[in-house]
């Protein structure tokens, strides 16, 4: 019998199916029926729509309809989109513009969905959009972080979408002046996109008196309850199922217009309808991630004692607020502000702007990786201007004494902080970067080193659901809350539930994503996943230990209270039974106790946990070209326990090649009409292999006290961390040209700028 103990690396099972073809992505699962959906976009960043002519469209071989927002209207379908708005620093409430599910007299950005055609095939609706006659009247654009003259929305005049503020003004204002040293820096953080290796897509259809969507999502129940709102049904006739989701990272968190639309045109032509979108449709249309500019300054006292910070970010919501966009760089920004030191005097003041372009939310660590980057940037910038070593200003301030409650009040409830970064510091050999240097300087490059601490605080809804049901075929299914996008849950679930069952692994399915199947969850996001659905497995395996033993009592002829379990068999002192879990289940089943072969639980976290960790970059510079490389990249991380050490270093190799992606190469960039100019591989540059170096990865665990296994989620760390320690790096190797402003991507013509500048100022 496979039984796994904890912290055990185990290969993904879920892997076997998914190279071998066996995974079910959208197309996979598309009924053989569907009409196929193509979306009339917007081809101008902002215009008022005069005329939409669609008779001859209409009349195209193989259409069967052409939708708009006015046809949804006019069936009494709410168009409007749910989104989340802050609070301002005066009291009132961020900006809310209603967000169409298709253009209604106004686009906003070039990608906005206008019309949706249905054919028999995809071809057929392509061929026909080519024959919609768009007629409209151009609008100036705004793609400005300032409060302007061209409005986009009159709910925000200036295109200010809201200003948050969060902490004592006047206390951060009084510590600055007194301060026996200030330091300042601004940074920005370019946008990017997710461009997860499955695109966005869905299909609908009308069936039995009820709605069925299945799209590829990071859970099922938001969904659920906005089509319940948008169409008027009640929850139970509304089905909604996430498949097998070729990669997520925030992006594939929220909802999407189509997903509105498309069972709209299923229910009005009766047939199922799917939609899949292409590249060039996602670099448009998925929500962008960071994009935002922020000021930082830290207040010193003599003792290079950080006194007080204070932070004003400026960002980029795009044409309207997604669903969350609001708080990712206000209140989520916040959750780490002060990172892992003792600053009890902060401000943080954030601007949220409207811009004619396509919207922005979550991308892997939402905000948690943007606040690192700006702190951790100026740590490194103070050690430089304080003349003191980067490593030891971190050690004056960390935090030492726990629980700790921060400024902006999470309560951090353990934390070794220098003991981390010592062995980050070791794992990568700093004591011979010297070496390492000069042979650089030999061979004519230049190199650099640069460290993050980080520290991240788990997101998302602490309460999680579970169900454990015994089959007749002497298994288990897991009903699981959460949603796997690609991270293994299947694999780290069933590993769980059988070291704490005993049922051979095996045996057990995990089963998720699915609205008809699990009653309720809270999806994936934040790095929640493991901690919440392990805290209520807990529970669940607790009361099943319980009832069973309660059952067996008869059958071994003990008292129930003399009955224990050992992680593989019931057992009791004088009996002569000692059933595993799986036999009790077979035995309950045999006496008709159908009560005891199913088990239910939902459990809430106590707290929130806080994984932190050290990485330690190293970069390459050719100054004759400006080509960058990241030679070295080592982390040490504080995940608490782990299940399966193997998955958490693979999400922390995945992390950090999406940081170094961000620092290196990856950056969307619109020209002044608003017009996308990195719409494809051809111009929006991925990290590739060549890129990326070996990532040296160990861990130095300091187990959470907010969750019974003493876990700290690890899927979003490693982004958290790699953006900064590049930077550093980067600034570190550029610093003796007279270099003092560096921003992410580095790319080689953005280096060789930055190294002729630098030269020029040098000289002078």
């Amino acid at each position: 019998m496979d039984n796994f103990g904890k912290s055990q690396s185990v290969t993904r099972v879920e892997d076997q199916r998914f190279l071998t073809g066996q995974g079910r992505y959208m197309e996979d699962i598309f009924p053989q029926d569907a009409l196929r959906a193509y979306v009339f976009r917007s081809p101008v960043a902002h215009a008022r729509i005069i005329s939409l002519g669609l008779e001859d469209a209409r009349a195209a071989d193989g259409v069967h309809g052409i939708f708009t927002a006015q046809d949804m209207l006019d069936d009494g379908i709410k168009t409007d989109m749910w989104a989340v708005t802050v609070d301002n620093r005066d009291g009132t409430k961020g900006a809310a513009p209603k967000r169409p599910v298709l253009a209604e007299g106004v686009v906003r950005f070039v990608g906005e969905a206008i019309a949706v055609i249905v054919a028999e095939t995809l071809q057929q609706a392509r061929d026909a959009a080519e024959l919609i006659d768009f007629d409209y009247e151009e609008l100036p654009v705004s793609l400005a972080l300032e409060m302007g003259e061209t409005t986009i929305h009159p709910e925000a005049p200036g295109n200010r979408a809201f200003d948050f503020g969060l902490g004592d003004e006047a206390a951060t204002e009084a510590a600055f002046k007194t301060a026996a040293k200030t330091v300042t820096l601004q940074v920005d953080d370019n946008r990017i996109i997710a461009n997860s290796m499955e695109p966005r897509g869905c299909f609908a259809e009308y069936k039995d008196d009820r709605l069925h969507l299945t799209f590829g999502g990071q859970g099922v129940w938001v969904m659920k309850r906005e089509l319940s709102r948008a169409f008027g049904l009640p929850p139970e006739a509304i089905h909604t199922v996430n498949p097998d989701v070729g990669g997520g990272f925030g992006m594939k968190g929220m909802i999407y217009p189509e997903y509105f639309f498309v069972p709209y045109a299923a229910k009005k032509l009766g047939r199922p309808v799917a939609w899949m979108s292409d590249r060039t449709e996602a670099m448009l249309t998925d929500n962008g991630g960071r994009d935002l500019t922020t000021t930082a300054e830290l207040a010193f006292d003599e003792s290079n004692k950080i006194t007080a910070y204070r932070v004003h970010n400026r960002c980029n919501l795009g044409a309207y607020n997604s669903q969350f966009g609001q708080p990712i760089q206000s209140n989520l920004f916040a959750r780490v502000l002060t990172g892992t030191y003792d600053i009890q005097t902060a401000y943080l003041r954030t601007e949220g702007f409207y811009t004619n372009t396509c919207q922005t939310d979550a991308y892997r660590g939402a905000g948690r990786p943007e606040a690192i980057y700006v702190l951790e940037r100026i740590m490194d910038r103070a050690a430089r201007e304080l003349g003191v070593d980067p490593l030891e200003l971190r050690r004056i301030n960390f935090i030492k004494d726990f629980p700790y409650k921060t400024v902006v009040g999470e309560t951090y409830d353990v934390g070794d902080f220098p003991r981390v970064m010592a062995h980050g510091a070791d794992l990568a050999d700093m004591t011979g970067f010297a070496a390492r240097k000069a042979a650089s300087e030999a061979a004519g490059k230049l190199r650099g080193l640069g460290i993050c601490y980080y520290i991240e605080s788990i997101l998302g809804a602490p309460n999680e659901d579970v169900k454990v049901e015994f089959t007749e075929g002497g298994g288990a299914l897991i009903y699981v809350g959460t949603q796997s996008n690609g991270q293994g849950h299947e694999t780290v679930f069933r590993q769980f539930l059988s070291d704490q069952t005993g049922i051979p692994a095996e045996l057990i399915e995990v089963v998720q994503g699915d609205s008809d199947r699990i009653a309720s969850g809270g999806g994936t996001g934040g790095s929640r996943s493991v901690t919440v659905q392990t805290n209520v497995t807990l529970q669940a395996v607790a009361e099943m230990k319980q009832g069973f033993a309660e059952f067996l009592a008869d059958e071994m002829g003990v008292a129930a209270s003399e009955i224990s379990f050992d992680d593989e068999r019931f057992r009791a002192e004088g009996s002569n039974l000692s059933p595993t879990m799986i036999e009790a289940a077979q035995m309950a089943r045999e006496a008709g106790r159908e009560d005891l072969l199913t088990w239910q639980a939902t459990a809430t976290l106590p707290g929130r946990s806080y994984p932190n960790g050290c990485h330690v970059a190293e970069v390459e510079i050719d100054p004759d070209t400006g080509v960058a490389r990241v030679d070295r990249f080592n982390v040490v991380d504080d995940f608490g326990n782990l299940i399966n050490p193997m998955l958490a270093q693979g999400q922390v190799h995945g992390g950090v090649v999406q940081g170094i992606g961000q620092a290196m190469s990856e950056r969307v960039v619109y020209d002044e009409d608003g017009q996308l100019l990195t719409a494809t591989f051809m111009d929006y540059a991925m990290p590739r292999a060549l890129d990326v170096p070996m990532i040296g990865f160990d861990t130095e665990p300091v187990p959470s006290t907010a969750n019974p296994m003493g876990m700290k989620g690890c899927g979003e760390a490693g982004t958290v961390g790699a953006m900064a320690a590049v930077s550093n790096a980067v600034q570190d190797a550029l610093w003796d040209r007279g270099i003092r402003q560096v921003d992410m991507p580095f790319t080689p013509m953005r280096m060789w700028d930055m190294l002729r500048d630098g030269s020029k100022i040098a000289a002078e």
